[in-house]
């Protein structure tokens, strides 16, 4: 049986990493900027980085052209897709706000596994093997955890329904997204249409919310940090990696962005977990885990899933 490649797994986790640290960051910006301010500022920065590394070079606009010259469903998924990177920055926000970063963290990115495996199944991807679904098992049993008994660590019926909500714009990007770079498109091209068409859509949502905050200097340092490390570097990290893991594994792959999330709410904004919560957590970490060292029961398809 036949492993995913190591570089490709190593690059989500290092996208996934960078990511874990969003909600903290934000964390940091002017006292009464809006969640939404912050996720539509992210994106107009990571999506003008994105898209401007995209079309630096001849080829890199020939790329773009390619995709944009593609057939009826690819440019049917470049636009499904940039409508979910947009709505999960505003879901993801808003949720961290209501519910804290390590729990809204968690029911976002564990609850994704779930909805690609599924959305993946049925749109013609193939079977889920036996190491996914051990560790989504693992992950939704953390995720249920959190919910049911997360309250005394601030959890709230709103914030985790925000959080879910993300969960689903994920995996409807990561499928997106990891058919057309399997098919043959590169991932800056990818990932610059992708992330420059959701910063459009954004852009009423930014001049709406008053976007003074992002002159200040805290405001520049968040929205700086927030554009060029969570999102320019870490999805192109993670598009490097969907060009050989399959988008199921590597939605559950990116479980390492809870884990860091809760360290970072802890350790620097001093968040409380309860006993419960840790266990949940836990949960989401074995997932991981499971992922990570176990090995697919089938050979990995060469192609988009649906076609091998």
């Amino acid at each position: 049986m036949s492993r995913w490649p190591a570089g490709g797994a190593v690059a989500i986790l290092l996208g996934a990493a960078a990511w874990g640290s969003t909600g903290t960051a934000a964390h940091f910006a002017p006292a009464g900027t809006s969640s939404l301010s912050i996720g539509a500022a992210r994106l107009a920065l990571g999506g003008a980085l994105l898209f401007g590394l995209a079309v630096t070079s001849g080829a890199g606009r020939q790329a773009v052209r390619g995709v944009l010259s593609g057939g009826a469903a690819d440019r049917a998924g470049l636009v499904l897709a940039a409508m979910a990177v947009g709505g999960y920055q505003l879901c993801f926000f808003t949720a961290v706000r209501e519910t804290g970063v390590a729990i809204g963290t968690v029911v976002a990115i564990g609850s994704a596994p779930v909805f690609t495996g599924v959305l993946s199944r049925l749109t013609g991807g193939p079977p889920p093997n036996g190491t996914w679904l051990r560790a989504t098992a693992a992950a939704v049993a953390g995720c249920t955890v959190l919910v049911t008994g997360g309250h005394a660590s601030g959890a709230s019926p709103a914030g985790v329904a925000l959080a879910l909500a993300a969960g689903l714009c994920y995996s409807v990007y990561a499928i997106a997204a990891a058919r057309l770079i399997a098919g043959g498109h590169p991932e800056r091209a990818v990932m610059g249409l992708l992330f420059g068409g959701a910063a459009v859509l954004l852009a009423p949502v930014l001049a709406a919310t008053s976007p003074g905050w992002i002159a200040t200097g805290r405001g520049v340092a968040v929205v700086g940090y927030l554009g060029v490390v969570t999102t320019a570097a870490a999805y192109l990290l993670y598009g490097r990696g969907l060009r050989t893991v399959p988008a199921p594994a590597a939605v559950t792959l990116g479980l390492a962005e809870p884990a860091v999330a809760a360290l970072l709410g802890v350790v620097v904004l001093g968040e409380h977990l309860t006993a419960t919560a840790i266990v949940g957590l836990a949960l989401v970490g074995v997932a991981l885990v499971v992922l990570a060292v176990g090995r697919p029961t089938r050979p990995v398809p060469a192609g988009p899933p649906g076609t091998a």
